[in-house]
């Protein structure tokens, strides 16, 4: 085969891990032709032949396609080069035409047979015209690419052209080919009939050109790893360790170790024995972490808690999960008593930290021998991330409640790269302070290599934290737009830090709010049932406007406040009593979780004290539905509301403001969302009308016009929530994440200091 690809953003892009498993496949598959095709002058590929990692190229295919080398000898291949040189021009004729035209400028980069320009795409535009009829003048083709360059190149000649005369003049099928890359620039590549792949974060242009095309594969990973993808998913390549053949993983062998509070299967007990099932009902992130585990990607370890007894049968420690699905990944279970999880979890994790975390510290309870507890698992965790992890490896560690393993795996594992996410709202420095174990949990965290935040405004509040607390070196700072909004919403922010010093210890920071799973939502649209579901709700609520709100009790969620809203709404507004209801799922809290039983009771009083005032026969303002539903039934409500209401105090993201925006524009095309400017969305999603729940007269306003707005204007703003949520999907979260983490970790190669290696062997 020929393996034909650009070289920035594709064959020189990804993972480490992909690009050696790559680079390592070329090397030892001698059916494999490599060559690099790229926009770069032969110049400026030379220097790339002397990298000992890289692969060397049979062939080189450089300057958009004009030239064209053996790989090793760097010696024109003819006739091909000859046929190109016959049909330029020259660039005096066009270097002087377009002397005319200032504002696009020459690149400053070796070329041959070609001439290079850039331009501000707004200043271009004025002058396109023109620039082609020069190409038109002086019998050459014209690229543009990246919203800012211009190649002129000689009439017929481009990346695809010589890629295909060079598969002609190896004798090699065009079926037997594989284009790869990232950019406009490539796009002729995929037009002369043979495979290709668009590899993760490619250009949108390239991504939209090439969407209905035949035998072309949109890769979720970046640069190699996703060629890997498309010589899995072409069946190219039959090599050990492509297609995921059966791999054990011993310890010390994981090269990704992830901590998450959920095993990755659920622990189902039948006649006393503990039998492994997939979830019943997986949220979005917990499949996409595990497809890292998926074929080719890397050899790892899950590590979760699992419930056991000391007087229980015999504890298995280490488990497969699917050999089928994720050969290359076992669980590192960590055995934890009934009374540790209730501890950890259910009372400490939510009575201490979950209040404090969304700025309600007076509701914190700190108790100095629950401390004790959450860190002596939290040890117990980063001595199962130890003992898994090869050299160098990368640890993944998932939220608060693992908030001190970054300190206790550092002492253990000098060696490793550790990053975490935040999944929830982390606060400013005033309310975090409150904590009497600030100290200990930013000294651990700061073990980290890598932090992820879901919003800007969290991230900074962090690095004020870490400010209280030692001195910080500022050595990175980036503009938050256009992807976040700074002004007008409470989350918002204008700059965010991206890099810190403290002490020697370099620490980057990115923020990374989590995607959605939009195919489980287009699968489930898909169902008949659903479908049917969807047209019973609607004839239930015939001829109203339906508000609908999802939440789970928890004083943060704003739950009381709504109804409130709610009931002010129908006082002010009486033409709206029969016409509008507010449908509220409300996912009771566990029962061990007591701290919730008075506001449960207010709301209790407040849904009947609306539904006395306003109800009439056949109508029932508020359906309060005291009662987890199951993700389908959430979707056909989803359908049939006109209007999504989010309105918690205090929120790290919220999924259900997308999940209710991937459903509605998918079956109805418009909606509204009105959502709490104190979620981490709210500075995400450009499109949402904002309000401010602590204000139950903007509660009000908001939803009132929310049940006003134009069918167009809301058709308008659902089109660009859902441009938003479909672009930045739950997939390019874990890879977006992923590689800045990998971006962020250098080798680390620790001197076996005596202590070292006891603390290796302890482990």
């Amino acid at each position: 085969m020929l393996l034909a690809t650009d070289l920035d953003g594709t064959y020189l892009g990804g993972s480490r891990a992909d690009r050696d498993r790559l680079y390592r496949l070329i090397d030892e598959t001698p059916d494999i032709t490599l060559a690099y095709v790229t926009g770069r002058g032969l110049e400026h590929v030379r220097p790339l032949l002397s990298d000992p990692s890289l692969a060397r190229p049979d062939y080189i295919v450089c300057d958009v396609g004009a030239t064209i080398v053996d790989g090793r000898t760097l010696e024109p291949v003819q006739p091909l080069q000859a046929a190109i040189d016959e049909r330029w021009p020259g660039e005096q004729g066009i270097a002087e035409a377009m002397r005319a035209y200032p504002e696009v400028l020459r690149q400053d980069v070796p070329q041959q047979r070609r001439c290079s320009y850039y331009s501000d795409p707004d200043a271009l535009a004025r002058v396109m015209n023109e620039v082609k009829r020069i190409a038109e003048d002086c019998d050459c083709d014209l690229i543009y690419s990246a919203s800012w360059y211009l190649d002129f190149l000689p009439r017929g000649i481009n990346k695809g052209s010589t890629v295909r005369e060079l598969a002609r003049l190896l004798d090699i099928s065009l079926e037997d080919v594989l284009v790869a890359g990232d950019t406009l620039n490539d796009l002729s590549m995929y037009k002369i009939g043979c495979r290709g792949v668009c590899v993760g974060r490619s250009e949108p242009e390239l991504l939209y050109e090439t969407r209905e095309r035949e035998h072309i594969l949109h890769a979720r990973r970046s640069g190699c790893g996703g060629i890997l993808e498309a010589l899995e998913h072409f069946e190219f390549v039959d090599a050990p360790g492509l297609r995921g053949e059966k791999q054990a993983v011993a310890p010390g062998e994981a090269e990704l170790v992830m901590l998450y509070h959920r095993l990755p299967y659920a622990e189902v007990i039948e006649n006393g024995v503990v039998e492994r099932r997939p979830h019943a009902s997986p949220n979005g992130i917990l499949p996409t972490l595990l497809g890292f585990f998926k074929s080719a990607r890397s050899a790892g370890s899950w590590v979760a808690w699992s419930v056991h007894e000391d007087d229980e049968a015999p504890f298995e420690k280490r488990t497969v999960v699917d050999e089928a699905q994720y050969p290359n990944l076992v669980c590192s279970r960590v055995p934890l008593s009934k009374h540790e999880v209730d501890v950890f979890y259910k009372r400490f994790s939510k009575e201490a930290f979950w209040p404090l975390l969304h700025t309600f510290w007076e509701r914190s309870a700190f108790n100095e021998e629950h401390w004790q507890i959450y860190v002596d698992i939290n040890r117990k965790f980063a001595r199962h991330a130890a003992e898994e992890a090869a050299d160098g490896a990368l640890v993944w560690i998932h939220d608060y409640n693992l908030w001190m393993v970054p300190g206790f795996l550092r002492e253990l594992r000098p060696d490793v790269q550790i990053a975490f996410f935040h999944h929830t709202y982390f606060p400013s420095a005033d309310v975090f302070n409150v904590l009497p174990w600030r100290n200990d949990i930013i000294g651990s965290l700061m073990q980290c290599d890598y932090i992820g935040f879901h919003i800007p405004r969290q991230l900074e509040n962090f690095i004020d934290c870490v400010r209280g607390v030692m001195p910080v070196e500022v050595l990175e700072r980036t503009r938050c737009a256009p992807r976040f909004l700074t002004y007008g919403c409470a989350v918002g922010i204008e700059h965010m830090t991206t890099a810190i010093r403290v002490n020697d210890h370099a620490l980057r920071l990115g923020a990374h709010p989590v995607g959605l799973d939009i195919a489980r939502i287009d699968h489930l649209i898909e169902q008949d049932s659903i479908a049917a579901r969807v047209e019973e709700l609607r004839a239930m609520n015939d001829d109203m406007q339906v508000i609908l709100s999802v939440e789970r009790l928890d004083f943060t969620k704003g739950v009381l406040q709504k109804l409130q809203a709610y009931e002010q709404l129908l006082e002010e507004n009486p033409d709206l009593v029969g016409r509008i209801t507010l449908i509220d799922v409300c996912v009771p809290a566990a029962r061990e979780m007591t701290i919730y039983q008075e506001l449960e009771r207010q709301i209790d009083e407040c849904v009947g004290r609306i539904n006395g005032r306003f109800g009439k026969l056949g109508y029932m303002p508020v359906q309060f539905l005291f009662q987890p539903l199951p993700f389908e039934e959430l979707v056909g409500l989803y359908a049939i509301a006109d209007v999504m209401w989010i309105t918690p105090l205090r929120d790290g993201l919220n999924l259900v403001a997308k999940e209710y925006v991937a459903t509605r524009f998918k079956t109805a095309g418009h909606g509204v969302l009105v959502l709490s400017e104190f979620t981490g969305a709210a500075a995400e999603l450009h499109g949402a009308i904002l309000t401010n729940p602590h204000d139950q007269r903007n509660l009000v306003d908001a939803v009132l016009r929310a049940l006003n707005l134009d069918e167009r204007e809301a058709r308008n703003l659902m089109t660009t929530l859902y441009n938003i949520i479909e672009y930045n999907d739950v997939d390019s979260w874990a890879q977006e994440f992923m590689e800045a983490a990998r971006g962020a970790c250098l080798p680390r190669q620790p001197t076996l200091t005596p202590a070292l290696v006891a603390n290796r062997a302890a482990v």
